[in-house]
C-alpha cells in the first residue's frame, strides 16, 4: 500500500494548481480519494468528528447488495440451462455464465456515469461524489439479463445527468436515480424491458425447450387476469411461492432472491445505514393493501392472490429494503419515513392489482412517493411546531 500511496503522491503535483493537467483536478482528487482515505480537515467552524463519511457509507451499501448480487449472478446461469436443457448446471458453470453477462452491464453502467460525474465535475471546479459508486452498481441490478449494452449506457445517462446533475448533483436529487433509470427504459423501450424472452439470456441460434417460459410470475399472473382465469399458485413460475423467496424465478438481474435481500437488510440496518422504520412499514403497507384487496376478493386473480405473496414476487423487497431507504430522496422525519414506507408499500399493490398492463409496482409507487417525500417531512414538522406552541399557550 506505502508503493501505491507514493506513486500517487509523485504524479499528484502534476494535477494540483500550477501543474500542466490542473484542469483534470476533480478527476484526479475522486481516483485518490476512492483509494486513501482523505488527508485535508475542516479549517473553520464547529465541526463533528466521525469516522463515518459518505465513501464509507456507500461502501457498506455495496456490501450489502453483494448477496443479492452474487445470487443473481448464479440465477441467470441456472434458467438459461433450464431454458436449453431442461435440467439445472453446476454450481461453477450456473455462476460464471451469470457473471459473463452482469459483467458488460455493470461497466457500462459505471463507464458512462463515472464519465458523466467527473465531465460535470471538472466543468463546476468541484470534486467528484461518491453517490455514483451505489447507484453505478444498482443500476445493472434492476436491469433484465437480457438488456442491450447501449440501452444501459443511454438509461444512466439519462438518471445521471436528467435525474440527478440538473438539481445539483449527489445530495441534490429528488428521485432515485437508478429507478429514474428503469423508468426510462420501460417507458421508451418497453419490449426490451417485458415479456418473456429478456429475463434469460438465450445464445443466440439457439432455442429453449418445448414447454419451456421464461415469463415472470407477475407476467403470468397479468396474462391470466386479462383472460378472467381464477388464482392459483400454478401462476407463480416452478408451481411455488417458496422459488419466489428462495429466488430461483426470473426477473431483473438482483431482485428475485428474498433471502439474499434480507441478508442485505441486516447488513445495511446493522451498520446504521438503511432505516428499517421505512423498510418494516413499506412490509406493513404491502400487508395491508394486500389484507384489503383480499376481503373484496371477487374472483380476480390480483385481488385472490394471498396478501404475503405481493412481497415475495417481482421487486417488491428490493424496493423495500435498497430503493426506498435512499437517504437523499426518502422522507428524513421519523414519523415521515413510517408515512413514506407505509403509503409505497399501499401504492405498490394498488398498481398491481388495478393497472395489471404493469404488473410490477413498486418502481412507480417508490418514484411517486419520492416526489411527495419532502411534502410529508413539511406537514410532520409543522405539526410538530403547532403541538409545541400549544404547550407555550398552555
Amino acid at each position: 500500500m506505502k508503493f501505491l500511496r507514493d506513486q500517487v503522491d509523485k504524479i499528484k503535483p502534476t494535477f494540483s494548481e500550477g501543474g500542466k493537467l490542473s484542469f483534470l483536478h476533480s478527476t484526479f482528487d475522486a481516483l485518490e480519494t476512492f483509494l486513501f482515505v482523505p488527508n485535508h480537515t475542516t479549517k473553520n467552524g464547529t465541526h463533528i468528528k466521525d469516522g463515518v463519511d459518505l465513501k464509507k457509507t456507500m461502501f457498506l451499501v455495496v456490501i450489502a447488495l453483494i448477496p443479492a448480487l452474487l445470487f443473481g449472478m448464479w440465477n441467470i446461469g441456472h434458467l438459461q440451462s433450464l431454458a436449453l436443457t431442461g435440467e439445472d448446471g453446476d454450481l461453477f458453470g450456473n455462476f460464471w455464465v451469470g457473471l459473463l453477462q452482469i459483467l458488460p452491464i455493470i461497466i457500462v453502467s459505471y463507464g458512462v456515469g463515472l464519465g458523466i460525474e467527473m465531465a460535470f465535475a471538472q466543468f463546476k471546479g468541484h470534486p467528484v461524489n461518491e453517490g455514483f459508486l451505489v447507484t453505478g452498481l444498482l443500476i445493472p441490478m434492476v436491469m433484465p439479463a437480457d438488456i442491450p449494452l447501449w440501452m444501459v449506457g443511454l438509461a444512466t445517462a439519462f438518471a445521471v445527468v436528467i435525474g440527478k446533475e440538473v438539481f445539483g448533483g449527489t445530495g441534490m436529487n429528488f428521485l432515485n436515480p437508478a429507478l429514474t433509470a428503469r423508468m426510462f427504459l420501460y417507458i421508451g423501450h418497453t419490449p426490451d424491458m417485458s415479456g418473456e424472452e429478456c429475463w434469460v439470456p438465450i445464445p443466440e441460434g439457439m432455442a429453449a425447450v418445448d414447454g419451456y417460459s421464461g415469463a415472470t410470475s407477475l407476467g403470468n399472473m397479468a396474462t391470466a387476469s386479462a383472460a378472467g382465469k381464477p388464482w392459483s399458485d400454478d401462476l407463480l413460475f416452478g408451481g411455488s411461492i417458496m422459488d419466489s423467496v428462495i429466488g430461483t424465478v426470473p426477473g431483473s438481474i438482483a431482485e428475485t432472491s428474498v433471502i439474499a435481500i434480507l441478508i442485505g437488510a441486516a447488513i445495511l440496518i446493522g451498520a446504521g445505514v438503511g432505516s428499517w422504520k421505512i423498510m418494516l412499514s413499506t412490509v406493513l403497507g404491502g400487508l395491508f393493501m394486500g389484507w384489503i384487496m383480499n376481503v373484496s376478493a371477487d374472483g380476480n386473480v390480483w385481488t385472490d392472490v394471498p396478501a404475503w405473496y405481493h412481497l415475495a414476487i417481482g421487486g417488491f423487497m428490493f424496493g423495500a429494503v435498497f430503493m426506498t431507504t435512499d437517504p437523499v430522496s426518502a422522507a428524513q422525519t421519523d414519523r415521515g419515513k413510517w408515512i413514506y414506507g407505509f403509503l409505497i408499500g399501499v401504492l405498490t399493490v394498488l398498481i398491481r392489482v388495478f393497472n395489471p398492463g404493469y404488473p410490477e409496482g413498486i418502481m412507480m409507487a417508490i418514484l411517486f412517493m419520492n416526489v411527495f417525500a419532502p411534502l410529508i417531512d413539511y406537514y410532520v414538522v409543522q405539526s410538530n411546531i403547532k403541538m409545541r406552541l400549544n404547550r407555550v399557550k398552555v
